[in-house]
């Protein structure tokens, strides 16, 4: 037998209409939904390795913690924006691995989530400090202007270079002491964040192409920007082995070789498998090794003006 007005003899909710549970699944797939569009593997990664170099540097508990909360909100409201003003895009092209596409969140949703997070954002990072607080939110502001407008001119890659380097700036000019970050490790940062950039947006060039999206690594093509990514790492590998007083230690040979070898490898993935997202996670394995090398020279790196 079944209940009238109900197909199968599901039952109501009578205040609402709907069946009982569909609310709670339907906060639940937002959740996911979000959690998806947050990009977490590199919001994570990025507010762990600023939340590390913060201690390395000798920052006090309450600093540290500031330093986690302003970034991890800046990425999280970054990573939001980036979905909720990609919506129309991502639709047209039919990304299902967007949660927006999937149908898991609403930009409506990410919208107020990203705004959010970006308030958030502003507090923590004022709280650090007029200077570094200052340093961080133009650091967000740039990462924002990216996923506005910038991410589809020749122009794609400043604020890559200018995001990372400032989140850099902002860790060593919230730690004790009248310290100010070494060029060359500013540099060095800023090199790692357009390897990154590169390798992110190899797997979409085709899909970014046919919604008008054309960065530098659009213009150039994937063959050279498969030798551009790598070659950035690379790089800032060098200067990171290279930019410490003296000569380098055996931990930084080894740290130089490991991080070489994986930005080699996510050059040859990025050839072998084009719509493979395993270039960007090598590029942050790269991230990784740099950032524990650049914490193990905090003399160096963070230096009297």
């Amino acid at each position: 037998m079944t209940s009238a007005g109900t197909p199968g003899g599901r039952t109501t909710d009578p205040e609402r209409g709907r069946r009982p549970g569909a609310a709670p699944a339907r906060r639940a797939g937002s959740l996911v939904g979000l959690v998806r569009a947050s990009h977490a593997a590199p919001a994570v990664v990025v507010t762990g390795l600023a939340t590390a170099l913060a201690v390395a540097l000798g920052s006090p508990p309450g600093t540290v913690a500031l330093v986690a909360a302003a970034v991890g909100a800046g990425q999280l409201s970054v990573g939001w924006s980036n979905d909720w003003i990609d919506a129309a895009r991502d639709l047209a092209v039919g990304r299902r691995d967007k949660p927006v596409v999937a149908g898991l969140v609403t930009p409506r949703t990410l919208r107020r989530a990203a705004l959010l997070a970006a308030a958030v954002c502003v507090v923590s990072s004022l709280a650090l400090g007029l200077v570094p607080g200052a340093a961080h939110l133009v650091a967000v502001a740039s990462a924002w202007a990216y996923n506005a407008r910038l991410k589809a001119t020749v122009w794609s890659w400043v604020p890559y270079a200018t995001s990372f380097a400032l989140l850099a700036v902002t860790v060593v000019l919230a730690a004790p002491g009248p310290r100010v970050p070494a060029g060359w490790a500013v540099a060095a940062v800023a090199l790692l964040g357009v390897g990154a950039h590169v390798a992110n947006t190899l797997p979409d060039l085709e899909d970014d192409a046919a919604t008008g999206v054309r960065g530098l690594p659009h213009r150039i093509g994937r063959r050279a920007s498969g030798v551009l990514g790598p070659g950035l790492l690379v790089t800032a590998v060098a200067v990171v082995v290279a930019g410490p007083a003296g000569q380098p230690s055996p931990l930084a040979w080894t740290g130089g070789a490991l991080a070489a070898a994986l930005a080699v490898a996510a050059g040859v993935t990025s050839v072998a498998r084009p719509r493979s997202r395993a270039p960007f996670g090598l590029g942050m394995a790269v991230a990784v090794v740099c950032v524990t090398l650049l914490a193990q020279a905090t003399g160096d790196i963070a230096v009297l003006p």
